[in-house]
């Protein structure tokens, strides 16, 4: 997408959010999925370089550090019990496809800072400067227990820790010039001295000496992507995201939450349009809208109530709600350590629609499905894209191959016939794709590495 301004026309995003099972819940039971598909690379590659042939300018991998629940009554209904790891899968990727941008999840709470810096600068390395981070603080419980701790860090906590690592992992990306290797056979010079530069960082949560032990990324940075949406969430993501990820039900909140988020960034000294801002997008496209609205309905059908009830539950609080009425309303809940934006989206639309726990789990297990023809999916997309709910969209399709192949050969085409997508790939990186600028690299004020003791 290339930049915004007065000559340069303006793309609409996309990106696809991929686990092979779907991003419908009860995805991979449909009779047109692949069900054994999450362990199976040849469909991975599949399906990526179909997401190429549409254009796509990110392939997202999300991921948690622990199996995807913890209600063995609900989780042994679901496909969320085995997915490979992102960074792993995404090198693979990088291998079988040419233009589209690779972007993994990974936390701040249970990595270290050297540990994902070097390993998102190999798969920008691997991938000619695809790579995209997808910063989280880790929202599922079972991730503490995995790390030696009871419980998550508290919420505020857990985004200075944050805040911390995302500054360390930039200053080892900048640990190398641009053009500190030289590799000169004939001067015995592998590298400039003056080009390399270590970190000292010692802060609150991380003492990292540096230098990182690979060359700055073709990017100088991989693309930030970011979820956050309560108000330290926007916060953070106004520092520094560069994509974010939101999950608004109506135009409306979507213009507001684009609003704000454009606000905070400038607050913070940046360029609003150097962030993109993609809401959450399901599409379902028949060639009538009866055929798709009657593909929801054979998904929605496919939802164990065990499984609607954990949805629920696992995603606005602590309460049990083994005891709750599925055609009930929904109970108070307290407050809780998990992801305060996503509960408060979900009470919100449970309120404002008077919505049952069933209404509330579908509506959550749909991740809001679009249905209908293409040019009603594109309708939808432009009028968002327009009137400045979104940049683009995170496209989470209900199953795979079936709705993104659907995608890809009809919406992509009337997409282009509008003008809101070009005609091909801009560039060769995910920051050319997107039309975000390639970070300079700052120079810090230290001691040189080899008169410190480092390595010549």
């Amino acid at each position: 997408m290339p930049a915004t301004n007065d000559s340069a026309p303006r793309w609409l995003g996309l990106g696809a959010l991929f686990h092979a099972s779907g991003g419908h819940i009860a995805g991979w039971r449909h009779p047109a999925r692949r069900p054994d598909g999450e362990l199976d690379i040849a469909f991975h590659v599949e399906m990526a370089q179909t997401l190429e042939r549409g254009r796509f300018d990110a392939l997202f991998v999300a991921d948690v550090v622990a199996i995807w629940g913890e209600h063995l009554d609900s989780l042994h209904r679901t496909a969320r019990a085995e997915f490979f790891e992102p960074l792993t899968l995404l090198a693979a990727l990088s291998s079988v496809t040419d233009n589209i941008g690779l972007v993994a999840t990974a936390t701040t709470t249970y990595h270290q800072p050297y540990h994902l810096a070097r390993k998102f600068a190999t798969l920008d390395h691997l991938s000619h400067g695809r790579a995209g981070w997808n910063i989280v603080t880790s929202v599922v419980p079972l991730e503490a227990q995995n790390f030696g701790q009871e419980r998550h860090l508290e919420h505020e906590l857990r985004y200075r820790r944050a805040d911390e690592f995302v500054a360390v992992v930039k200053g080892l990306w900048d640990s190398f010039a641009d053009d500190a290797f030289v590799r000169d056979v004939a001067g015995g010079r592998y590298y400039r001295p003056q080009g390399l530069q270590a970190l000292h960082h010692r802060g609150e949560h991380f003492t990292v000496r540096g230098p990182l032990n690979i060359s700055r990324p073709p990017q100088g940075y991989p693309v930030l992507f970011q979820a956050g949406s309560s108000e330290t969430g926007k916060d953070f993501a106004a520092r520094h995201g560069e994509v974010l990820f939101t999950s608004q039900t109506s135009l409306a909140n979507a213009q507001a939450f684009y609003a704000d988020i454009k606000a905070r960034v400038r607050a913070q000294g940046r360029n609003p349009d150097d962030v993109r801002v993609w809401p959450g997008l399901s599409p379902l496209v028949a060639a009538t809208e009866a055929e798709a609205r009657q593909r929801v309905t054979e998904l929605q059908e496919l939802v164990h109530d065990d499984v609607l009830r954990r949805l629920v539950q696992d995603n606005i609080g602590d309460l049990d709600f083994s005891g709750v009425d599925l055609d009930g309303p929904v109970p108070e809940i307290p407050a809780t350590n998990r992801s305060q934006s996503r509960r408060d989206l979900m009470l919100d639309l449970a309120r404002r629609d008077q919505l049952s726990v069933r209404q509330l789990g579908l509506r959550m297990a749909g991740g809001g499905m679009v249905a209908g023809t293409p040019e009603q999916v594109v309708d939808y997309m432009e009028t968002w894209f327009r009137a400045g709910g979104a940049d683009g969209f995170n496209v989470s399709f209900p199953y795979f191959p079936g709705p993104a192949v659907d995608f890809v050969d009809h919406v992509v085409p009337e997409l282009r016939r509008r003008g809101l997508t070009g005609p091909g790939y801009e560039g060769t990186t995910l920051r050319d794709h997107l039309g975000l600028p390639r970070p300079v690299r700052r120079v810090r004020h230290c001691e040189p590495v080899e008169r410190a003791g480092g390595a010549q």
